[in-house]
């Protein structure tokens, strides 16, 4: 039930300030700034996902903890549709997740709400390692068939897939 407010109060907002801001500067004026709106935000949020996409590669490089340039770069995307979309409430918004102040507040209230019990990258230490082949081990070289029975058609091919 909460989820479907945001799809209903947002259409709303959005209809109440094109009204406003169309009645005070007018329509033109207003389309204007729509459609410059989604350009520098297009712009902006491909150089701020291009600096996210160079952290997250150095990250993976470094095999360090990848969550904040996947969580930056999932808020990047997300900024970059509120800014296709025309309208004024969805642009704040949309450019409000493109300052890096603002992702790093709400990834921080994002990470007190989730619980991450553990997280690591590659074999665990603790754990069984994997089999590692000695040098008198033996390897026995095999054949098999697959017997497995084919598949008979339930239906006759249409004259498209006829060969």
């Amino acid at each position: 039930m909460w989820l479907l407010l945001p799809f209903v109060a947002v259409p709303l907002i959005e209809i109440a300030l094109f009204i406003q801001v169309g009645g005070a500067i007018g329509l033109w004026w207003t389309l204007a700034i729509v459609v410059a709106t989604a350009l520098l935000g297009s712009y902006l949020v491909r150089s701020e996902g291009a600096k996210e996409l160079a952290n997250l590669r150095r990250s993976l490089n470094d095999l360090s903890d990848p969550t904040q340039p996947l969580a930056y770069g999932a808020m990047i995307l997300f900024s970059g549709a509120l800014l296709l979309t025309p309208g004024f409430f969805t642009d704040v918004v949309g450019f409000a997740l493109l300052v890096p102040q603002v992702r790093a507040f709400a990834l921080k209230q994002l990470k007190s709400r989730v619980n991450v019990a553990r997280f690591q990258m590659g074999p665990d230490p603790r754990g069984p390692q994997p089999p590692h082949r000695q040098p008198g081990d033996r390897v026995i070289d095999g054949e098999f068939e697959d017997v497995t029975p084919g598949k008979r058609p339930t239906h006759q091919p249409s004259e498209w897939t006829k060969h």
